[in-house]
């Protein structure tokens, strides 16, 4: 059975923009979610520490320490879903706060409703709670999605809540190949969207659970298609 009830979950806004906060916090609550709000980065990672929000959106433009470095700083502290808002368009700009561990983004101006919805999204699947014959299991790695934990060789994972999903996604359908939109569709619940996002967490994901990132054992790539899922260690010690 799954629980998707997301009424009272904690969302922290970091904007400096006092009407993109107001605005997005005026759709938020509205929503149900309980929302507080910070200028600057300092006062963010402050107060991430204080409160533990459940989900944290991210202005990537900030006075004090710009929004990739709030967003590193996070994930040295904990694996907090982040949609980072930024007003550069560029891919490679995209591509900076996804690596330093964005779940998502959005970029300015954005309608609110999208907003609403992406945060709805990922707070559902981050307090989604299973029976336990749910655990997931593949070669070296067990997935616990209850918990939200994940291990490798009895080994847990420190993974973000997006990257657990992706290595959800991929122990539950092992040597099956997917492109990256069909991956983008499954695991972001985008129809539509830039590819780079799976690019770059797949690399991530790839970073915590593989020997040499030059030679991938596990996500591997299809060339013209996308990647596969495998456990070429367990295989070849058979």
């Amino acid at each position: 059975m799954e629980i998707t009830n997301i009424a009272d979950r904690r969302v922290l806004i970091v904007e400096d923009d006092s009407t993109v906060a107001e605005v997005a916090t005026s759709y938020l609550r509205a929503a149900g979610l309980l929302v507080s709000h910070v200028e600057d980065g300092f006062a963010a990672l402050a107060a991430i520490e204080r409160s533990s929000p459940d989900l944290v959106i991210l202005d990537r433009m900030l006075p004090g320490i710009d929004g990739v470095e709030v967003c590193r700083r996070i994930r040295q502290l904990s694996p907090t879903p982040i949609i980072m808002l930024t007003a550069l368009g560029s891919e490679d700009d995209r591509i900076d706060g996804l690596t330093a561990g964005a779940d998502d983004y959005l970029t300015k101006p954005f309608s609110p409703r999208e907003l609403v919805l992406r945060v709805q999204s990922i707070l559902r699947r981050s307090i989604t709670e299973f029976t336990p014959e749910s655990v997931i299991e593949f070669g070296s790695f067990r997935l616990d999605p209850a918990a939200r934990l994940a291990s490798q060789n009895g080994v847990e994972l420190a993974l973000t809540g997006r990257e657990f999903d992706l290595l959800a996604f991929f122990v539950k359908r092992p040597n099956q190949a997917f492109s990256r939109s069909e991956l983008l569709s499954a695991v972001w619940g985008w129809t539509v969207g830039d590819l780079s996002t799976v690019t770059v967490h797949v690399r991530r994901l790839r970073e915590k659970i593989e020997r040499q990132l030059s030679a991938p054992e596990h996500v591997v790539t299809v060339w013209g298609v996308g990647y596969r899922f495998e456990d070429r260690v367990a295989n070849a010690n058979r």
